[in-house]
């Protein structure tokens, strides 16, 4: 047997399922289930200072900056010896917040993570500005396996690696 409900448009659905007799809740559950995982997504904490992310570096160069332009001069002066530390960020294939914070950095910084190299037309990205002196944002993604990188252009800081297994 059949059954076709029609419902005002104005009727909620909770309420058209009651007529039907249904006792089940109703959700407002999302429709695209592209996600293979319900897992909440794990929080990655960035502190930005002049020129630089203080996690990725290990050490506060404590670089004095009034403009952007200034990390050109410094980044010129000291990134070769700088990126000799660089260790990768080595993450696993999921869901995750970038929260990157700006501390005493008197502009407007932002945070850019793509993939490396050719895979940064393929790989997921994830990028925003407006993080003003004191403020910290979020940037959620969903990575994928891959060599990424990741910078504030508005700093300017280096790339630091990161590599999704």
């Amino acid at each position: 047997m059949k059954f076709i409900l029609k419902v005002p448009f104005s009727l909620p659905l909770s309420l058209a399922l009651l007529m039907l007799g249904g006792c089940s809740t109703v959700t407002n559950a999302p429709t695209d289930q592209t996600s293979t995982s319900s897992a909440e997504p794990s929080v990655i904490t960035f502190t930005q200072t002049g020129c630089q992310f203080l996690e990725t570096e290990g050490e506060d160069y404590k670089f004095t900056t009034t403009k952007a332009e200034d990390c050109n001069e410094i980044n010129a002066k000291t990134l070769n010896d700088r990126q000799k530390t660089f260790k990768p960020l080595e993450l696993k294939a999921g869901k995750y917040i970038f929260r990157v914070t700006n501390q005493n950095v008197p502009y407007e910084l932002g945070f850019y993570l793509r993939g490396e190299g050719l895979s940064k037309a393929k790989l997921p990205k994830v990028s925003g500005g407006g993080l003003t002196q004191g403020a910290t944002e979020d940037y959620e993604v969903t990575l994928q396996p891959g060599n990424y990188v990741f910078s504030c252009p508005l700093n300017p800081t280096p790339d630091y690696p990161l590599v999704v297994q």
